[in-house]
């Protein structure tokens, strides 16, 4: 039951990430939505295995760290361009 619900919420996750593409905000959150989606279904699947959770917490520090990094280059689109179109802006100066 919760394996099916965490594929079903990765792949709204990522039809929300290739419809939303032009708002890199939008794009961050459902990235964000996609790790707690594969962050549940990792869970349940050592659970049932009956195995440690160490892996998850190291999974977690990472999502956390990538959450971060988006956070930090949303900011720096913001102050540089003054919105967060991605076609707004052209890396070829």
């Amino acid at each position: 039951m919760y394996m099916f619900m965490s594929v079903v919420m990765f792949f709204c996750g990522l039809i929300v990430f290739s419809s939303k593409r032009k708002h890199f905000l939008l794009m961050l959150l459902s990235l964000e939505f996609m790790v707690l989606a594969l962050y549940l279904n990792m869970f349940m699947y050592l659970n049932n295995m009956n195995y440690e959770y160490f892996f998850s917490m190291i999974f977690l520090t990472m999502s956390v760290c990538e959450g971060a990094l988006g956070l930090a280059v949303l900011i720096l689109m913001i102050r540089t361009f003054g919105n967060d179109y991605i076609m707004t802006f052209s890396t070829l100066w």
